[in-house]
């Protein structure tokens, strides 16, 4: 949470790693304390964006739901568009069909579309999936269940966390809040950067660790090819678990985990392929997230349609041939604020540079000579499955996605605004 919380406003509470309720309320605090809730038009979805260059202007339209229920449409009008609408889509995530799916007596859920009412006490549950949702999931479960099962197709990489950070506790008795708050937060900054180069350099000894680490807390009774991936580590999300939750749940007994394909849903559970059936009561399909483009908002450029796909990335932040567009879209081996607030930072000093010199236009015209490569370094399902919808990055300055702060913070804060890529009119 020091590098997911924002630079200026100390991270107060004592869990490095928060849960959602913690979160939302020091946003809205900071909604509140900056003025600007009352500017925030809630439950709009934005439909469509169209850009005029006669008149170098953004019309932007939503549409809301009034107190009957009737659907009405809004317009707004802007000089420049940023949009922060992230990469996951909002009204579905990937759901596979599983086969006999109708035969399952029991409730099948989606963590997307979690029921408010949904009672899990004293029943069996397999959540399918091995990512972060996964991992969240059953250790939250496994404390009022009967026994929680995570039935995984391939293991992913998963280390153990500290919840509290005790240098950030002992840096708040010594030091003003916000001075102990840069410091911890330089500090996460660059412990992340290094254990990630070393990732990247030294893939076989990292791997060899992570997996020594997760023996240590599992014990001895659970079989490390369930830990114990194919692919290199950061070629796909690392999961942390605040103080090895997972692990003690597995530990005590309360969770197991199953590494194994579906064969079909029963009426009582699941059989896999090697002939196991698992019971359960309810069955969480924790299997991924949908990935889009902007929203799903469709775009057009003097009346012709915009296709991400064949854009490329300029600073991991605009897009070629778009003008007057800034794109959020933070890092994926970092805390996605950290990149957010570069991006924020570039877009004022973008808007005063181009009033300063009178300006109405800004737009990074792609250089075809510029090498195309994908826009994320990453082999995950959900990537490989949108990749043909995401923008592209470049492979060299000024087109390039770092995924890393200190070089996005060289090109980004320090770097001119007007560096001979971005056009003016």
């Amino acid at each position: 949470m020091y590098t997911l919380s924002y630079s200026y406003k100390p991270w107060t509470n004592r869990k490095a790693i928060a849960d959602g309720a913690d979160i939302k309320s020091y946003i809205e605090d900071i909604a509140e304390e900056s003025g600007i809730t009352h500017n925030i038009r809630f439950k709009r979805k934005v439909t469509n964006a169209s850009w005029s260059t006669a008149d170098a202007l953004w019309t932007v339209t939503a549409v809301h739901s009034d107190a009957q229920g009737n659907e009405q449409e809004e317009t707004f009008q802007a000089r420049l568009l940023s949009v922060c609408a992230g990469y996951y889509s909002y009204d579905e995530g990937h759901r596979p069909e599983f086969p006999n799916e109708k035969a399952f007596s029991g409730e099948i859920v989606h963590p997307q579309f979690w029921p408010a009412d949904l009672d899990y006490s004293g029943k069996h549950v397999v959540v399918i999936g091995s990512g972060a949702t996964a991992v969240t999931l059953v250790p939250a479960m496994a404390q009022t269940a009967a026994h929680v099962t995570m039935l995984q197709r391939s293991p992913s990489y998963i280390a153990s966390r500290p919840q509290r950070d005790a240098i950030a506790q002992t840096l708040q008795k010594w030091l003003p809040m916000q001075t102990a708050h840069s410091l911890t937060r330089w500090k996460n900054v660059a412990l992340t950067a290094f254990f990630y180069r070393v990732a990247r350099n030294k893939p076989d000894m990292f791997k060899e660790r992570l997996i020594h680490m997760a023996k240590t807390q599992v014990g001895p009774d659970v079989d490390m090819k369930h830990f114990t991936p194919s692919y290199k580590p950061w070629d796909q999300r690392l999961c942390a678990v605040p103080d090895g939750d997972l692990f003690h749940d597995l530990r005590a007994g309360r969770a197991s985990v199953v590494t194994d394909t579906i064969e079909s849903f029963t009426e009582k559970g699941i059989r896999l392929t090697s002939g196991e059936e698992l019971q359960a009561d309810i069955i969480v399909t924790a299997t991924g997230l949908k990935l889009n483009a902007m929203g799903d908002v469709k775009m057009t450029i003097d009346d012709k349609p915009v296709a991400f796909g064949d854009c490329m990335s300029y600073k991991g932040m605009m897009l070629s041939d778009i003008p007057n567009l800034v794109l959020t879209f933070g890092y994926t081996n970092a805390s996605w604020t950290l990149k957010a607030e570069l991006t924020s930072n570039y877009t004022c000093r973008l808007l005063r540079y181009m009033d300063s010199k009178g300006h109405r236009i800004a737009v990074a015209r792609r250089d075809p000579s510029v090498g195309i490569q994908p826009f994320l370094d990453f082999t995950s399902g959900y990537v490989q499955r949108a990749e043909g919808m995401l923008p592209k990055q470049g492979d060299r300055k000024p087109w390039q996605v770092h995924q890393n702060y200190f070089a996005d913070k060289m090109t980004i804060q320090y770097a001119r605004v007007d560096d001979g890529v971005m056009q003016f009119q």
